[in-house]
């Protein structure tokens, strides 16, 4: 696949067959730390509802986690059984840590606010703050910190190794049940 193909699947806008089934992007290392290192979780049950690799759920369990592992389409690491997030009316674990797909980031977080979470981390692109669907809908949410990498994060289609940098603005967007106020904006 040429550069500008690539390019356009990481993006989202290649149609042609060049973007992964379920979206399957590994979480570098990186990115989670970097949320352990901004924002504080109350609680030690954790749930990765679109884990992968457990690329993710490996370093939340470094960090002393009690990590329940799923995703729908398993790849080897975490529940065997084949667990669609969206279809899920049971609470594996009060807080919800994920990159979910990009694609249905939103429905994502809609149903993990309506499973009733005590609190939401979810990887995506900066623009998620964009969208006039998202623009009514987000200022209805408990969205508490929103956290901005500084260093573009390198993902990678399939779990591939890369030579290019990252070539996405990603921030973790946080929600907290209760939460009233405007968000707030820091970065990693």
């Amino acid at each position: 696949m040429g550069d500008f193909k690539r390019a356009q699947s990481i993006v989202g806008t290649n149609n042609d067959g060049g973007r992964p089934k379920n979206d399957f992007y590994p979480t570098p290392p990186e990115g989670t730390i970097g949320l352990m290192n901004a924002e504080h979780f109350s609680g030690w049950k954790v749930w990765e509802p679109a884990c992968g690799d457990g690329s993710m759920s490996k370093v939340l369990t470094e960090y002393g986690f009690d990590v329940y592992s799923s995703d729908i389409e398993p790849r080897g690491y975490g529940d065997p059984l084949s667990r669609d997030f969206l279809k899920c009316n049971y609470l594996y674990a009060p807080i919800i840590i994920t990159n979910p797909p990009f694609r249905i980031a939103k429905e994502f977080a809609e149903h993990a606010l309506d499973l009733g979470c005590e609190k939401l981390a979810l990887l995506c692109k900066l623009s998620f703050l964009e969208g006039a669907r998202r623009g009514k809908w987000l200022p209805k949410t408990p969205l508490k910190n929103v956290y901005v990498f500084s260093k573009r994060l390198t993902m990678t289609r399939n779990g591939e190794t890369s030579k290019n940098g990252g070539m996405i603005a990603f921030a973790w967007f946080v929600w907290e049940k209760g939460y009233m106020g405007k968000p707030m904006i820091g970065w990693i």
